[in-house]
């Protein structure tokens, strides 16, 4: 009797309670990045509150679409793991600069569209170099991605970049009890309940938050039910070449983060990320950034708080994110709905995300414990590695003086990680593996 072929993981379709459930725990791990680049971008252009909200309605809606290319696929494009998608801190230094000198909006959305056309021709050249990416570097730019994640979790902790109440005590200690109940489910409680430790946390935590004050719902009130972007809001896209030379550096940057992100959820859900589904994530990136452009956002990426929660909650289905993506549309259509999620007060995502992004460093000390450190070079890569990623981590001016471009490529801890256990990868065991093959043909000829 024939017998059905066993399901990855990967491709599994949880009940709908738990995809709800799952998804939902996604878009509360990722909203707060995502809302954070319009908000930076838009309050440096001092735009009107009603445009911020569109640009945070229309990011949303593009979100969840992205998010669903990447994890369904659509022909060539989307790799088919549970990835998140969400707009990329890289591009917010350029972004800003063209918003505020060079062209206002409609020249930020002509370098967008550029930036995500030259993405998807450039996709399939950054899939045959997966060589390249062994699990030493692999699990180098893992770990940088996950230890320069953990001071946003910080600051989230204390309050919140910008609050008038930053490092209060009462703030940290909402972060330290959601941290708390978040162990606690996901070491004594059913192993459901335990899957969804975060969203029990942040569920606790907002219900503990209200009583004491920390919540502001007054943004509810205010919000549409119903909100769509069209294309070009904001006029016809301006096509600049100050403005698209910085944008393209951009997508450099994004290519090298997205591919780390790849691979790492490659890693930690057991399908390993091959150069065809490598290019394909990649030109799904850039699809969603031309969408971005279209319609009223920017530069999409892979999300790497959500690569933590995969690890953390070990579910592992693809499926589950497509549902957090499909929330993401909702939210971006029902903006009411937006404020909502919205209202979850800083701390108590904190709390959270010092779980998912520590376990993204864990496991990057997962994927290198593979590795052989004995008599060769590999300490030094790692070594030197996470110093230079971590350096615009702890001194985030110390690259101040320096030119815009090298500032947008360096300023990223996970594109200055990751080129550098690149080039070290290179140095210390291609090239020397190459020069160690070639000299018994010289000796030979000697003789």
């Amino acid at each position: 009797m024939a017998t059905t072929a066993e399901v990855h993981p990967v491709d599994e379709i949880p009940p709908v309670r738990q995809l709800a459930a799952f998804g939902l725990q996604h878009v509360l791990a990722m909203y707060a990045g995502a809302v954070a680049v319009p908000l930076i971008v838009g309050g440096a252009m001092r735009l009107s509150p009603a445009d911020l909200a569109y640009l945070i309605t229309a990011d949303l809606l593009v979100c969840g679409v992205a998010t669903l290319i990447q994890c369904v696929g659509v022909w060539r494009f989307g790799v088919r793991l549970p990835i998140m998608q969400g707009c990329t801190f890289a591009a917010v230094s350029p972004m800003v600069l063209i918003g505020t000198t060079g062209g206002g909006l409609p020249a930020i959305y002509g370098s967008v569209i550029v930036a995500g056309l030259a993405i998807m021709l450039l996709a399939p050249v950054f899939g045959r170099l997966l060589r390249f990416f062994p699990p030493l570097v692999t699990g180098t730019v893992i770990l940088i991605i996950g230890v320069s994640l953990l001071p946003v979790a910080g600051n989230w902790a204390a309050g919140g970049v910008g609050a008038k109440d930053f490092g209060a005590p009462r703030n940290l200690a909402l972060a330290g009890f959601v941290l708390l109940v978040v162990l606690a489910v996901q070491r004594f409680a059913p192993p459901f309940l335990a899957r969804v430790a975060v969203l029990t946390g942040i569920v606790v935590g907002l219900a503990v938050a209200v009583p004491f004050g920390f919540t502001d719902f007054g943004g509810v009130a205010d919000a549409d039910w119903v909100g769509i972007s069209t294309p070009f809001h904001f006029g016809a896209p301006e096509f600049r070449v100050s403005a698209i030379v910085s944008m393209l550096v951009v997508a450099l940057v994004t290519l090298t983060e997205t591919t780390g992100d790849l691979i790492a959820v490659g890693e930690l859900t057991g399908r390993e990320v091959e150069p065809r589904s490598l290019a394909d994530g990649l030109r799904a990136d850039g699809l969603s950034t031309v969408l971005g452009g279209v319609f009223n956002t920017f530069p999409y990426t892979a999300y790497a708080q959500n690569v933590g929660l995969v690890g953390m909650t070990r579910v592992r289905s693809r499926w589950v994110v497509a549902a957090a993506g499909a929330l993401l549309v909702l939210l971006g259509l029902l903006p009411k709905l937006g404020a909502v999620v919205a209202a979850v007060p800083a701390p108590v995502l904190g709390g959270a995300g010092l779980v998912m992004f520590g376990t993204v460093a864990a496991s990057g000390l997962r994927t290198l414990a593979r590795v052989d450190f004995r008599d060769n070079h590999n300490l030094t890569v790692v070594a030197v590695s996470v110093a230079v990623g971590m350096l615009p981590v702890g001194v985030p001016t110390v690259y101040a003086k320096f030119p815009d471009w090298f500032q947008t490529v360096m300023n990223s801890g996970i594109s200055a990680g990751c080129l550098t256990a690149i080039v070290l990868n290179l140095l210390f065991n291609h090239l020397s593996a190459r020069k160690s093959e070639e000299a018994p043909v010289q000796v030979e000829e000697r003789v």
